[in-house]
């Protein structure tokens, strides 16, 4: 089993850290050698100077316990051959390494320490000493404890760090996916007002402009065609408010569906344009089929007329409008609106989003949306797959 880097999950040591490892380190010293020290002493002055000596060594060199583990555990163990002093410090430089879970090493420290105590009782024999094999059982038994308890606080550390990654991973993705649904429902209602507010606005501009050209009107027509502008301002303005109730519900927070056209209010919307002052020529060729158009299909193909008698108020005024809508449940629905290049360009700006909108809004459904000249005309033409 592969497990993560040990220097990803090791905690950083804080001089609390330091302070309790270093008592520990002196205790354990303290206990394993107060027994052999004065025989040593007896035997021979120069063992109990060697075993200091490299006692204090091993407490410098666990220091660098973590950044060469594999070496320093094994030099320190080593000095176990004739150091009593070096076990606390050789026990923390074990169990460091042991929380890294290379078992290769492990067994090669193990192996090092039981012929280093085994040999130390030999040099150092105290009068405690009991058979060989009970020496030898004896260490193999702290051998495994304090390999042991190293392995699990590594497993330990890892099933921390691991939780902890996946807790930070989870809670990223989760502001990704906010972000995503945050940007994805200001596209939606970006389009939704595009598709909505500007026919409404270019019905203003065409007015306005006729009132600003026409000098042949009395006063009653002038107040005609005010009242067609304020009227439909005042629709503009109740569109946008349906279309920003899609954000929330103030009471409860939850979406909001506002009514939705179908392809029952294309009709209606196109007499609205006529009596405005575009020539539009309405060919439906869905004939009864009509009834058993799907809503979403039928809103989508509200938007395209809507969107295509926009641009033909905006770029060609005053050129005539055709539109064709034709299909069947096999075949899908096909829309198309034809009309003359204008002579001259129109007054209303336009930002070149509205057919960007549409043609995802068709692909989302599973169909296409394509705009081009053709025969000094500029078509529309789009198609929706019936049970999009």
């Amino acid at each position: 089993m592969e497990h993560a880097s040990p220097d990803l999950y090791q905690p950083p040591l804080t001089r609390w850290g330091h302070v309790w490892r270093t008592a520990v380190m002196l205790l354990v010293s303290i206990i394993t050698s107060i027994s052999p020290l004065p025989v040593a002493w007896r035997k021979d002055h120069w063992l109990v100077v060697a075993d200091l000596l490299l006692g204090l060594t091993g407490f410098v060199l666990v220091w660098f316990r973590r950044r060469y583990p594999m070496p320093v555990a094994t030099v320190i163990t080593v000095f176990g051959f004739i150091s009593s002093t070096a076990s606390g410090p050789g026990v923390l430089a074990a169990v460091s390494l042991a929380t890294r879970r290379v078992w290769w090493q492990l067994v090669v420290i193990a192996a090092i320490n039981m012929a280093a105590s085994y040999t130390y009782n030999m040099i150092v024999p105290t009068p405690d000493n009991g058979p060989w094999w009970v020496n030898l059982l004896v260490v193999v038994v702290v051998s495994v404890a304090i390999l042991g308890w190293g392995a699990y606080i590594g497993s330990r550390r890892e099933l921390l760090w691991t939780l902890k990654n996946r807790a930070e991973r989870a809670e990223a993705e989760q502001e990704l996916r906010t972000s995503q649904a945050r940007a994805n429902e200001r596209a939606s209602i970006a389009r939704e007002m595009h598709d909505v507010l500007a026919h409404r606005i270019s019905q203003v501009s065409m007015h306005a402009s006729a009132l600003a050209f026409r000098t042949d009107l009395d006063a009653d027509e002038m107040r005609a065609s005010a009242t067609i502008i304020q009227d439909t301002a005042h629709e503009a303005l109740a569109d946008l408010r349906s279309v920003l109730g899609v954000l929330r519900d103030p009471e409860t927070g939850k979406p909001l569906e506002p009514p939705q056209p179908t392809y029952r209010d294309l009709e209606p919307l196109i007499e609205a344009v006529r009596s405005a002052g575009l020539k539009v020529s309405y060919d439906d060729r869905l004939g009864g089929a009509a009834s058993e158009l799907p809503d979403v299909i039928g809103r989508t193909v509200y938007r395209i007329v809507q969107e295509g008698m926009t641009n033909a108020a905006k770029h060609a005024p005053g050129t005539s409008l055709l539109i064709v809508v034709s299909g069947s449940p096999d075949e899908g629905v096909t829309v198309e609106l034809r009309n003359p290049l204008g002579l001259r360009a129109g007054s209303t700006p336009g930002a070149g989003l509205g057919l960007v909108g549409l043609t995802e809004r068709a692909e989302l459904r599973g169909g296409r949306l394509e705009g081009r000249r053709e025969d000094g005309a500029w078509v529309l033409r789009g198609w929706i797959p019936w049970a999009a």
